[in-house]
């Protein structure tokens, strides 16, 4: 019987880490260590510890003494949504931050890890310089280096030089827009678009899209995403490669639009524009009475629970704009001839997250009134 794979998922309260978690729990031949601030929102059969990975003595304590880890899966990420999270993608301290992060976890898990086998290392649209100007349609791996700063190059260099003369790989995988389960994340629309529906629901109003005018672009469902880390952690044909990663389709929010009211239990408004970042956190006390009228399993404090997601939101949705911005696409079919042929439509994923944030009483349940 061959020995158990055992990985170490960073970043394991996010929502890539948490989809990972539950993911790799699932599997009968891996053991688990999930390792983040704050423990996920269910361990299934993984063991947590809590780090900080800016903590470079506690990091050198804890990652120093795992002898047996084969496998690493790195979705940790450090923002600044206090001081705007779309801003902070270009500012350089945040950039070193992740850089220190991923550093401070690596340097004595490599030394203490004879056997590390595989790293996975996310990165994203950002990547194509999808936040700076349009980007090539679609996207490829194969494409030059967008030159622009990034801690995806800061990372990314740094494990290349890292593997000289080693025995491990690394896999680079590029999502979309991840969408799934997370509490206090930034880049998770589910809270974001939950609440704002609950608020609306709440008042007898229908669920209008408070957005402007959005193009097209692609999503992954967080799960889709944690299915390709167990593939590319043991395919000897995503050895030192990067692959980009959707569900397979392509969508506009506004189309999308009446399948997430209907998994929410409302019907569609007609478009009205609002400012979530602005106005959501003005409404505190409604969602806190909301929680508890519920009995949810969120938390009553929107920043707790949204975290600087809302910001995010109005990025996505186009807040503002006024005619399409330009479309983010990319390709994948580099995965697909490498072997990982997982799909979603994309409004079945919405249907399904929001249905387990309700199971989960993190939202409202859709029959409410």
């Amino acid at each position: 019987m061959a020995a158990k794979k055992k990985i170490l998922i960073a970043g394991a309260s996010g929502l890539v880490g948490y989809a990972a978690v539950r993911h790799f729990s699932s599997l009968d031949d891996w053991d688990v260590v999930a390792v983040s601030r704050r423990p996920p929102l269910e361990l299934g059969r993984a063991n947590f510890i809590s780090v900080d990975l800016t903590n470079e003595k506690q990091c050198a304590d804890i990652f120093g003494a795992m002898a047996d880890v084969t496998h690493l899966a790195y979705a940790a990420l450090f923002e600044k949504p206090a001081t705007g999270l779309i801003r902070g993608w270009r500012e350089r301290d945040q950039m070193e931050t992740n850089l220190a992060m991923l550093r401070n976890l690596f340097e004595p898990l490599a030394r203490a890890a004879r056997n590390l086998e595989h790293v996975s290392l996310l990165q994203g649209t950002k990547a194509y310089g999808a936040h700076v100007a349009p980007i090539a349609i679609p996207a490829r791996e194969r494409n030059p280096r967008h030159q622009h700063e990034n801690f995806y190059w800061l990372q990314e260099d740094y494990l290349r030089a890292k593997q000289h003369g080693q025995r491990w790989d690394w896999t680079i995988l590029r999502p979309q827009i991840v969408v799934g389960e997370a509490i206090g994340g930034n880049l998770n629309v589910i809270p974001a678009i939950g609440v704002y529906a609950a608020l609306r629901k709440e008042a007898g109003l229908r669920l209008s899209f408070p957005g402007g005018h959005p193009g097209i672009t692609e999503a992954v469902d967080a799960d889709l995403l944690a299915r390709s880390m167990s593939w590319a952690a043991t395919n000897e044909a995503c050895a030192n490669e990067i692959f980009n990663v959707t569900n397979g389709d392509v969508f506009v929010w506004t189309e999308v639009w009446p399948a997430i009211a209907d998994a929410l239990g409302m019907k569609v408004g007609a478009p009205e524009a609002h400012c979530l970042r602005e106005e959501m956190p003005r409404r505190n006390a409604e969602w806190a009475a909301i929680v508890e009228k519920y009995n949810l399993r969120a938390p009553a404090d929107l920043n707790a629970y949204v975290g600087g997601s809302f910001e995010f939101a109005d990025a996505v949705f186009a807040y503002g704009a006024t005619q399409p911005p330009p479309a983010s696409i990319v390709s994948t079919i580099k995965a697909r001839q490498a072997g990982f042929h997982d799909c979603i439509d994309t409004e079945d994923m919405f249907r399904k997250c929001f249905a387990r944030a309700q199971q989960m009483r993190l939202l409202p349940p859709a029959s409410c009134h």
